[in-house]
């Protein structure tokens, strides 16, 4: 497959999930909603091809989309930034499929040959998977450290509100 209609493929797929995300009421195309429908879209392609990927790969990926899931779930206590929005769906819908076709594409009898940096094909999808799982838990940390300091700023707001005023004397 060339370069450009592999590009066709990519928007052709993305548009197919919005319009998924749209026919199931989503707001948007980065919406919860749509970001849960990318999720379970990912979930299944992973699953479904877990016979032709490493079995660490599987995991791995699988271990990614656990984390996006739980940072999406957040989104039931208090919105996601607009950072986190837009990590999570590049990540689910261009990322992770990208580097799990990209290695699919590679013939299977290359797949475990080394390439002119010194690395196979398997090491790289595994270093990919690597780094956007770091990508997704730091952004985790970062979601649960902002509920953690909503939580302590409404904590003094009440207890000025409640406790009396700073300028009573």
């Amino acid at each position: 497959m060339s370069w450009l209609s592999r590009g066709r493929e990519q928007t052709a797929e993305h548009l197919r999930i919005a319009a998924a995300a749209a026919a199931a009421g989503a707001a948007s195309y980065d919406s919860p909603a749509a970001l849960a429908k990318s999720l379970r879209y990912s979930v299944h392609f992973i699953n479904a091809r877990s016979g032709t990927l490493p079995l660490a790969a599987v995991a791995n990926a699988r271990k990614l989309t656990d984390t996006l899931g739980e940072i999406i779930e957040t989104s039931s206590v208090r919105p996601l930034d607009v950072y986190t929005t837009v990590a999570v769906a590049s990540t689910l819908n261009d990322y992770l499929p990208t580097t799990l076709k990209g290695y699919l594409a590679v013939d299977p009898a290359l797949r475990d040959t080394a390439r002119g940096d010194g690395r196979t094909p398997t090491q790289s999808l595994m270093s990919q998977l690597e780094a956007l799982y770091r990508s997704a838990e730091a952004s985790l940390v970062a979601t649960r450290n902002q509920d953690a300091d909503a939580l302590m700023t409404q904590g003094r707001f009440l207890e000025t509100k409640f406790a009396g005023s700073d300028l009573d004397l």
